[in-house]
């Protein structure tokens, strides 16, 4: 039988340890607020809602996403870092992120210091493209146009600094070819010139390029990464027509504020992998141009330095800046 003094004693140290577990518990049920730092309706918002449901089964708790465009992904990227480490603000960030230091002049935060990173989920397929009034039809040909006519071609970007701008950039450098940049504020009236011929070429997304390049309205150069895609396997990479070290695509990542607690990282990054590996979601995305790789949090890290630097050395060659 315990005496009086020892069930005070149990009866203490439950309270303690219910005391201590009940804000664990009741911060796992909140809603968690997922920020894009890219406006409603582009690649990585399609990506991130096309999820959505699977991500909040997989955390085991509500997934609010929030888009907070502005500053070429500074403005949102900004809010996850300024927020508490405490698992419940996330940012779901893309190449910009760590291409904006080579860019802008000045930032309020380090894009690698001070976020942490959780996972690199996958990339998104981009493909050169041409208005049909081009007479090109591959890189060979592209090339040699732009050679014979320095000056009289023009490529589209969706703003100064991009990685659309840079993909263009990387393609006339490999090549060794020039073109005028006309850079838009967004994919939307970038794609749209491209369609009515007052912009010659650029690169774009995939996905949002297949309905296009069926309807013979636009017209596809090259896939821009690695390996063709299932969506579009007719459609040769430029690294296979002549140019081996082009390869750029449009990846995404989670991250969240410094000093995320190592429990914390695991949780969420074995959620966004759960999630993101499900049959329906790959499926789904699969038809995006968008393969699913979930990295770990230390790969995650070293990829922001490698594309950080690869980005830099670019930038500084294009002479792109923005101010």
């Amino acid at each position: 039988m315990i005496s009086r003094p020892c069930w005070r004693a149990v009866a203490a140290a439950t309270g303690f340890l219910l005391c201590t577990a009940l804000p664990a518990l009741a911060q796992v049920g909140k809603p968690v607020r997922l920020i894009l730092p890219i406006s409603a309706g582009s690649g990585v918002d399609a990506i991130a809602r096309t999820a959505g449901p699977a991500l909040g089964k997989a955390m085991g708790q509500p997934v609010v996403i929030e888009n907070l465009p502005g500053a070429g992904g500074i403005t949102g990227a900004a809010a996850v870092v300024k927020a508490q480490p405490d698992g419940l603000t996330l940012g779901l960030v893309s190449n910009n992120h760590v291409i904006n230091p080579s860019v802008f002049k000045s930032m309020p935060f380090d894009p690698i210091k001070d976020v942490t990173p959780i996972s690199v989920i996958g990339a998104t397929q981009l493909v050169l493209v041409v208005n049909p009034k081009v007479p090109a039809k591959n890189v060979k040909e592209l090339v040699a146009l732009l050679k014979a006519k320095p000056d009289a071609y023009n490529y589209a970007s969706s703003g100064n600094g991009t990685i659309i701008h840079l993909a263009g950039e990387m393609f006339l450098s490999e090549a060794g070819v020039k073109a005028n940049h006309i850079p838009y504020k967004g994919t939307g009236p970038m794609v749209t010139d491209l369609l009515g011929g007052q912009v010659d070429m650029g690169v774009v997304a995939l996905n949002a390029a297949l309905p296009y390049l069926k309807a013979g309205t636009l017209r596809a150069i090259g896939v821009c990464g690695d390996a063709r895609s299932p969506v579009a396997p007719d459609v040769p990479t430029i690294a296979e027509q002549g140019l081996p070290d082009y390869h750029v695509e449009g990846w995404f990542a989670v991250v969240g504020p410094a000093n995320m607690k190592p429990a914390d990282v695991k949780r969420i990054h074995d959620a966004f992998a759960t999630a993101f590996s499900s049959p329906e979601v790959v499926e789904a995305l699969k038809k995006q141009a968008t393969a699913i790789k979930p990295g770990s949090p230390e790969a995650a890290a070293q990829f922001f330095r490698t594309e950080a630097d690869r980005y830099a050395g670019l930038v500084k060659k294009a002479n792109v800046k923005v101010e």
